[in-house]
């Protein structure tokens, strides 16, 4: 075993030296002698180094898939002698994996504490001195998590300033991302700061002194952020904290421009999420709607689903263009396709108005097009007699705003559109019988062919 192994272990008294080991934690470690010495393979023992620790790695990874701690700390601490292997790409490779499966047991294991997780960490910064950013980066992830603020800073700022070996662009790119964590931990000091600055008067004696403190967290946030959301990659937090901070201070078009690149620059993967930001941008400085329109256009075709295609539909349905309504009506669709939308009204009442203004206005292929891919499976996805009852008793109006959309595609035969049209309802009495009229004037369906 290695120095390193040897340290983790904590005293032992006489009695437990044939049968276990104790960490400082109180974590408790059954003793694995006999699975460093031997692995029963095929009814046969073979004191072989390398198949041991092959048979401790997948030990300690079932154990891992099986969420049973306790167990895999008991492989895991076997497998440590992986770092004496007489193969030295096993060698080199043994502190990432070591360090990757030590930090999930000891994440979840519930007897391992921040002092047993940190004691961990920094000893296997110093035994792969390859993985020594990776590794405090990690480091203070768990410290983040735990809500040590200042213990976290103080890793990253330690990372930082680490110099070991060859200047690599990986190695870059992690120093990079060390930076903009260090960013964002000062953009939260700048959060608080900015939202004490909103209290005081800007006659306060104070303001000034505060106004000051904001705007130097502000400046080593944006110099922390900035080089690493220039790098191709999915950036969200580190773009959302440096666009509060631009659009703070004014500058809108810094803002904008971050934005854009961050959505539309090709290096950058497909990402929904710099596309919502954008549109966000755009609709709190009241963009023109064409621009709005042409961000949403491509998270429709990302994420069809989203509930931003709402507001989609909306822009479209007010846009002057022909081209525009046509889409609209196919989003509104697209959006009830999934599952997780079935029961949203407003999608509903949407579509309904939207069927009934394009039949109106004489575009009967639109809706053709759109129905003839759905007419062999939404009748029974959305309604069905089933879903007739079960959404006449959850919700009267969802119902009813379905029922009109049923017959409008389906016809008055449609089970669903005859189980409401039946139902004895005071207050939407009037409402049922307009939509009765509606679909003997509108149905797309001949009702001598009705389902």
């Amino acid at each position: 075993m290695s120095d390193f192994s040897e340290e983790l272990k904590g005293p032992v008294t006489d009695d437990e030296v044939e049968t276990s080991v104790l960490t400082g934690a109180g974590m408790h470690f059954p003793w694995l002698q006999t699975y460093v010495e031997t692995v029963a393979i095929g009814g046969k023992r073979k004191k072989d180094f390398a198949q041991t620790t092959s048979a401790c790695l997948s030990f300690v990874q079932e154990a891992l898939l099986k969420h049973q701690w306790q167990q895999a700390a008991e492989y895991m601490y076997s497998y440590f002698q992986t770092l004496e292997d007489s193969d030295s790409y096993k060698r080199q490779a043994a502190p990432e994996i070591i360090w990757k499966l030590g930090s999930e047991i000891l994440f979840y294991h519930p007897k391992s504490n921040v002092e047993t997780f940190n004691t961990f960490a920094d000893r296997m910064k110093n035994v792969g001195v390859m993985n020594y950013l990776k590794i405090s980066l990690q480091h203070a992830l768990y410290l983040l998590h735990h809500g040590m603020l200042k213990d976290a800073k103080r890793n990253l700022s330690e990372a930082e300033t680490w110099r070991h070996g060859e200047n690599t662009s990986s190695r870059g790119i992690l120093i990079n991302l060390i930076q903009a964590y260090k960013g964002l931990l000062q953009y939260y000091t700048w959060s608080k700061k900015k939202m004490e600055l909103s209290k005081l008067d800007k006659d306060d004696y104070a303001y000034n002194a505060v106004a000051q403190d904001v705007f130097n967290h502000s400046w080593k946030t944006s110099a922390n952020i900035s080089a690493l959301i220039k790098i191709p990659g999915v950036w969200d937090p580190f773009v959302k904290s440096y666009v509060e901070m631009l659009e703070f201070y004014g500058d809108r078009d810094g803002a904008q421009e971050v934005l854009t690149n961050y959505a539309y620059d090709e290096k950058f993967p497909s990402n929904p999420n710099a596309h919502i930001y954008l549109y966000n941008f755009l609709k709190r400085q009241k963009a023109p709607r064409s621009k709005m329109i042409s961000v949403l256009k491509i998270l429709y075709q990302i994420v069809p689903s989203h509930k931003l295609m709402l507001e989609f539909h909306t822009l479209l349905r007010k846009s002057e263009k022909e081209e525009h309504h046509k889409l609209g009506l196919e989003v509104l669709f697209g959006v009830l396709d999934f599952a997780g939308c079935t029961k949203n009204i407003t999608a509903w009442k949407y579509l309904a108005k939207c069927l009934k203004k394009t039949l109106m206005g004489n575009h009967l292929a639109w809706v053709q097009d759109e129905w003839n891919s759905r007419k062999n499976w939404w009748p029974n996805f959305h309604f069905s007699y089933f879903w007739a009852k079960s959404d006449w008793k959850e919700d009267t109006a969802l119902a009813c705003e379905k029922a009109f959309v049923a017959g409008l595609l389906l016809g008055k035969g449609c089970r669903y559109f005859r189980y409401i049209l039946k139902q004895d309802h005071q207050i939407l009495g009037k409402k049922i019988k307009r939509m009765k009229r509606s679909v003997k004037k509108y149905s797309i369906v001949n009702p001598r062919l009705s389902y």
